[in-house]
């Protein structure tokens, strides 16, 4: 039974057929003759020219399908495609902040802005980049500890205690900026809060403030701090585990503070360490700002 494909769709599978084709024609063989060597030497050849491992697996999808049926036809013995794989898409890195970035946003004080907004606002980034937390982990605390809190802060002890992924507990320690922006925070917070939500952070109405709100608040702060990227949540988590790798060297530590259960999800760090010593290796090194003769 044929495959009842989009326009589009068919038009993409004619276009890798025509690949097959060529490149065929270029080994001098006919499509029957295409063994698997030249199946993986082709793919080779197309990561080396920049061709995605998405679009390579695409193409692969193809070729596999149009040697199926010439299998069913009796036309070929076995499908050369069989067994063979795209290369895998390296793992984008976490998008961090500098260090100089980070500071300006967590210092940028909104002179014009509701105090009340600015005093919450200000204590949010002040726990996402001060203690790495997910948003998820930030708009789940509550004022107190009770048995129903999923986090609190613990500003005597200067620790934030959460829940998360897994519903696995950890505790991470509160700096002084962060304590300072809290205080601020609790100072003012119930002057535009019922007072009926047990949670830490709060809209206007009383209600425990939701993750979309938080990206929607650190965005317009980052771009008020002038900032040329919009920041979002995560990304104050990553700056606050690539810069603590940074100074301590410490991943294991790292690891705990960030709640990772494999310390492979922490490795990624490694590598925006990595590159931020590249840089300044680039911008320092005598050896690397030599110019080449021309």
């Amino acid at each position: 039974m044929q495959k009842r494909l989009a326009q589009r769709t068919g038009e993409l599978y004619a276009l890798d057929l025509q690949k097959l084709a060529a490149q065929a024609g270029e080994a001098g063989i006919a499509l029957t003759e295409v063994h698997n060597a030249h199946i993986r030497r082709w793919v080779a050849q197309m990561h080396s020219r920049g061709r995605s491992g998405r679009g390579i697996a695409l193409i692969l999808s193809g070729w596999r399908g149009f040697y199926r049926w010439l299998g069913l036809e009796g036309l070929v013995g076995s499908n050369p495609v069989q067994g063979v794989r795209a290369p895998k898409a390296a793992k984008p890195l976490p998008k961090a902040l500098s260090v100089d970035d980070a500071v300006q946003l967590a210092s940028h004080d909104d002179e014009g802005a509701d105090p009340w907004l600015e005093a919450r606002d200000a204590a949010m980034v002040e726990l996402l980049y001060g203690c790495g937390l997910r948003v998820g982990e930030l708009v789940g605390l509550d004022l107190e500890a009770s048995p129903q809190a999923r986090g609190w802060i613990d500003l005597q002890a200067a620790e934030a205690h959460v829940l998360g992924k897994g519903s696995k507990r950890r505790s991470t320690p509160v700096g002084r900026k962060a304590l300072e922006a809290l205080r601020r925070w609790l100072e003012v917070r119930g002057t535009a809060a019922d007072g009926a939500s047990p949670a830490l952070f709060v809209g206007r109405h009383g209600s425990r403030l939701s993750a979309q709100s938080v990206w929607q608040r650190l965005k317009r702060r980052s771009l008020q701090a002038g900032l040329a990227t919009p920041v979002h949540p995560h990304m104050l988590r990553h700056s606050f585990a690539s810069h603590l790798l940074q100074s301590s060297g410490d991943l294991r530590a790292v690891q705990e503070l960030l709640g990772h259960a494999n310390i492979t999800s922490t490795q990624v760090y490694t590598r925006l360490d990595f590159q931020h010593l590249a840089k300044a290796y680039d911008a320092a090194h005598p050896r690397a700002r030599l110019k080449p003769k021309s």
